[in-house]
C-alpha cells in the first residue's frame, strides 16, 4: 500500500505513532545530561551517594517496565490501542512533571517509577502498527518507528543538556509540556486500530512477565525469534553500558567528541532505518535480511572491540549502522506469527524482554568492563566487553541460521 493509498486518518495516526515513540525515547534519554547533577543536588554534593542512586533510578525504572509492558499489551488486546497509547502519554507528561518538582530522592525515585509504568506507550504502538499495516510492509513501518526512536536518541540527551545548563529541571518541564501537547493532538487525531470483534478476552493470569513469554513457546517460530531479539538487544548493551567509560579510558574523548559522536550515529542509524531496512527485506526476505544484520553486527563489534584509535573506532561503527536493518526486518517475522488480538501480547513479552536486558545487562557488561581495565595489560583489553557483544551476536546469527523451517512459515498478514 503506498503512502497515497493510506487514508488521512492513518496517515495522522501513524504520525502521532511515530512523535509518540520518539518522545517516549526522549523522556529517557532527556535525563541523561542532569539526572545525575540533579541526584547530586539532592544529596548536597555527594557524588559517591549519588553514583550509587543513579543506579537505583534507573533499576527502577526497567523494573516498573518489566512488569508493565505484558500488562499494558494485554490491555490493549482488550480494549483496543487508543486508550492504552493515550493513557501512556498523559502518564509520561506527569511523570515528567513529578520529575521537575521532586524535592527528595524518594520523589525522584516515584517519577522513574511512573515512567517505566508509562513506558507502555511503545508497547501499544508497536502493536497499532500491525493492526493496520500489511504483512509485507511491516519492515518499512517498523523501521521508520525505529528512526523515530533514534530521533529522540538525538533530541533527548542535547535537550537535556542545553536546557539543563539553563536551570537544572527545565528539560524536564519542557519535555511535560510537549508530551501534554502530543497527548492532546492525540485524542483529536489518532483513530482505533483494533475492531471491537478482534479483541480478546480479559485474562489476568496473563498479565505478568512470565505468563506473557509464554505465547512465544505457541507459535510456530516465534520462541526462537524471541531468543534471537534477546540475544540481540543484550549484545547492544556490550557497547551501550559501557560507552562513555570506554571511550574515555580507551581513546580519552572529550564530551563534545562524545556527542558529535553519538549525533552522527543517530543520523546514521535513522538513513538505515528508514531507507535501507525495507529495500532490504524485499529484496532479500526478511530472515535473509536478519541474518545480513547479524553478520554486520559481528563485523562491527569485533572492529570496534579491537580499534585501537578514535578515527579507527569511527570506521568500526559503519557496519554498526548498517546492522540496524537487522531490527525491523525481525520485528516484522514476529508480529507475523500470531493473531490480530495478540499483538499487544507479542509486544508486551518484547517489552519485557527489553526490561530485562535493561536489568541484567548492564551490572554483567560494567562488571567486565571494571575486571577488563583491572588486569594492567593495557588499553586493548577495555575492548574485551565489545566482543563479548560479537560473540552473542554470533550466537543469534548461528540461531537464526540452523532454524530456517521454524523461522520462515508466518501465520498472520491484514
Amino acid at each position: 500500500m503506498s503512502q497515497s493509498e493510506i487514508p488521512a486518518s492513518r496517515r495522522a495516526g501513524l504520525a502521532f505513532i511515530a512523535v509518540t515513540v520518539c518522545l517516549d525515547v526522549v523522556s529517557h534519554t532527556i535525563v541523561f545530561p542532569v539526572l545525575p547533577h540533579l541526584v547530586e543536588q539532592l544529596l548536597h554534593g555527594d557524588r559517591p551517594g549519588a553514583a550509587r542512586w543513579v543506579g537505583v533510578l534507573f533499576a527502577g525504572w526497567s523494573l516498573a517496565q518489566f512488569f508493565a509492558a505484558p500488562v499494558l499489551g494485554m490491555l490493549s488486546d482488550r480494549y483496543g490501542r487508543r486508550p492504552v497509547i493515550l493513557i501512556s502519554v498523559f502518564g509520561l507528561a506527569l511523570d515528567l512533571v513529578v520529575t521537575a518538582l521532586a524535592p527528595t530522592l524518594t520523589w525522584l525515585f516515584i517519577a522513574r517509577v511512573i515512567c517505566g509504568l508509562t513506558a507502555g506507550a511503545q508497547t501499544a504502538a508497536m502493536a497499532y502498527v500491525a493492526d493496520i499495516t500489511p504483512a509485507e510492509d511491516r519492515t518499512q513501518r517498523y523501521g521508520l518507528l525505529n528512526a523515530a526512536a533514534w530521533t529522540g536518541v538525538i533530541l533527548g540527551p542535547a535537550l537535556g543538556g542545553v536546557l539543563g545548563a539553563l536551570d537544572m529541571r527545565a528539560p524536564f518541564w519542557v519535555a511535560a509540556a510537549v508530551a501534554l501537547v502530543n497527548g492532546l493532538y492525540g485524542l483529536i487525531v489518532l483513530p482505533e486500530s483494533l475492531p471491537r470483534e478482534s479483541r480478546a478476552p480479559l485474562r489476568w493470569r496473563q498479565a505478568n512477565p512470565w505468563a506473557s513469554l509464554t505465547l512465544l513457546r505457541e507459535r510456530q517460530g516465534l520462541l526462537v525469534l524471541g531468543v534471537v531479539l534477546l540475544l540481540l538487544w543484550f549484545a547492544g548493551q556490550s557497547i551501550n553500558s559501557v560507552f562513555v567509560l570506554y571511550t574515555d579510558y580507551r581513546y580519552h574523548w572529550t564530551p563534545m567528541a562524545l556527542g558529535i559522536f553519538c549525533s552522527a550515529l543517530a543520523v546514521g542509524n535513522i538513513l538505515v532505518q528508514t531507507q535501507l531496512a525495507s529495500r532490504a527485506a524485499r529484496r532479500l526476505g526478511e530472515r535473509t535480511t536478519v541474518l545480513a544484520g547479524l553478520a554486520f553486527q559481528v563485523a562491527g563489534f569485533i572492529a570496534i572491540g579491537l580499534a585501537p584509535t578514535g578515527i579507527l573506532f569511527w570506521l568500526a561503527n559503519i557496519p554498526m549502522i548498517l546492522s540496524s536493518i537487522a531490527g525491523p526486518a525481525l520485528q516484522a517475522m514476529m508480529t507475523s506469527r500470531v493473531h490480530p488480538d495478540e499483538q499487544g501480547r507479542l509486544q508486551g513479552a518484547m517489552g519485557s524482554i527489553g526490561s530485562m536486558t535493561g536489568l541484567v545487562a548492564p551490572v554483567a557488561f560494567t562488571q567486565l568492563f571494571a575486571w577488563a581495565i583491572s588486569l594492567g595489560h593495557g588499553p586493548g583489553w577495555s575492548g574485551l566487553t565489545i566482543l563479548a557483544g560479537a560473540v552473542l551476536s554470533a550466537f543469534a546469527w548461528g540461531l537464526v541460521l540452523i532454524s530456517r523451517r521454524e523461522v520462515e512459515p508466518g501465520l498472520s498478514g491484514n
